[in-house]
């Protein structure tokens, strides 16, 4: 009885909420026309629940009871606190795009002298000026997945990357996330990356919180285009607030001869879930995905990826790796969908997920749906506790518990980390990691 209140209430607030916001959301005419069909496409489909097969590991008729009042826009304080925080998430030689509290922040963001072919613009400024084609884009991703759908109805603002032809850029694009933690509230942005043909580029994302912010949620959405010939690398962090929920997903369209490199790690939020689509529209194209999911307390991180191969010739590799502490719960959900053209495909997913207490879980379903012939396909799945006798070997040789602990970690999670190709963005994320293993004492 008690659940089937908080469904109605849930869904009650969610269709307030975008009935008090729709006015003011940027965009007019038919942007303001696909608002309303998107919102009507989440009302048909509901708050995921698990009955829905996708999402029968992350309940958020029960992870997600309360529904946050839009952020407002970022005022002095909020901007002064987003700059201190931004401080401890630096990196050398990158260009930094800030959003804060789901809003394009200039004055903390590097847009002076772009490189050669780069151009970038907001999500607000696409909205508002009518770009048609664009617009188009921007709404592409279909509405079957609820979450999805809320994010085309709600989204406020973001940024639209777009690199010509043949241009392959020297800095790496980071884009951050920070929620200023003035107000608890909601966020729904969503971001454009069009590479064009023989283009290169670096993308990271990363999800932070200035120091106190606590209950906040964040739903984030990406469209990524990589033309043929060219390549993307790609790293997200999510290191939100213990408190915080992170709804983010990811729509990635290869064309021919492409390649797409990419990884993440969520050691930050209460709940997260990165759902991402990928999708092989040209022969000859390679994809190399690696995560991480580092949780302790009460932490649920679901991480979920849809491969579909649907043309000949093409490669994806998979490798994911979950450290579960406490009472935290790592999901991880791989589907590589062969179909009936993508002749001499080569696919492959592993998982492993390491357990250091006896609460902790893990839940990994890698899953194979082949429909041609001529293919090499495989995947697998392990879980289990740090090997006995190599901790006993580190604390013979004068480690503590929790230092010969941090050795085994640092090691188990290394493979993914090690795919980073950019110096920099390797050692953030083993930052993250550290981070994440001194918080453990």
């Amino acid at each position: 009885m008690n659940l089937a209140l908080a469904k109605t209430e849930t869904g009650r607030a969610l269709g307030e909420l975008f009935a008090v916001a729709r006015a003011g959301l940027p965009g007019a005419g038919k942007v303001a026309e696909a608002r309303q069909q998107a919102f009507e496409a989440y009302e048909r489909a509901g708050l995921p629940h698990r009955r829905i097969e996708d999402w029968k590991y992350t309940d958020l008729r029960v992870l997600m009871r309360e529904v946050l009042p839009l952020a407002a826009a970022p005022d002095a304080v909020a901007l002064t606190r987003a700059a201190a925080a931004l401080k401890l998430h630096a990196i050398d030689g990158v260009r930094r795009l800030v959003l804060v509290d789901g809003v394009f922040a200039p004055k903390l963001s590097d847009l002076a002298e772009l490189e050669k072919g780069l151009r970038v613009r907001t999500l607000r400024e696409m909205l508002e000026a009518g770009d048609a084609t664009l617009q188009a884009e921007l709404f592409s991703p279909e509405h079957s997945n609820p979450m999805v759908a809320l994010n085309s109805a709600m989204m406020t603002d973001g940024v639209v990357i777009e690199v010509a032809d043949g241009a392959v850029l020297t800095q790496p694009l980071h884009v951050v996330h920070i929620a200023s933690g003035t107000a608890p509230s909601a966020m729904f942005t969503r971001s454009l990356l069009k590479l064009g043909k023989s283009a290169g580029a670096t993308l990271v994302e990363s999800y932070i919180a200035a120091d106190g912010a606590k209950l906040y949620q964040a739903h984030d959405s990406l469209i990524v285009s990589i033309g043929d010939n060219a390549r993307l690398d790609h790293v997200r962090l999510i290191e939100d607030s213990r408190e915080a929920v992170n709804i983010s997903s990811s729509v990635v369209t290869l064309g021919a001869h492409a390649h797409f490199n990419t990884f993440g790690m969520t050691s930050g939020s209460g709940v997260s879930r990165y759902q991402a689509t990928i999708a092989f529209a040209g022969e000859g194209s390679k994809v190399e995905t690696n995560g991480v999911n580092l949780l302790n307390g009460r932490q649920h991180a679901d991480t979920t990826l849809f491969m579909d191969h649907a043309v000949p010739n093409c490669s994806s590799r998979e490798i994911f790796r979950a450290v579960v502490d406490d009472r935290g719960h790592s999901v991880f959900q791989g589907r590589i969908i062969v179909q009936p053209k993508a002749q001499k495909t080569d696919a492959k997913m592993m998982t492993r997920a390491l357990l250091l207490s006896d609460e902790a879980e893990a839940d990994n379903k890698p899953e194979l749906e082949i429909f041609a012939d001529d293919v090499t396909c495989g995947h697998g799945a392990t879980t289990g506790a740090l090997d006995e006798s190599l901790l006993f070997y580190l604390r013979a040789r004068g480690l503590s518990e929790k230092e010969a602990q941090a050795l085994l970690i640092q090691a188990f999670v290394g493979e993914a980390i090690e795919s980073i190709v950019n110096d920099n963005l390797r050692e953030l994320a083993v930052g993250a990691a550290e981070r994440w293993l001194a918080a453990r004492g």
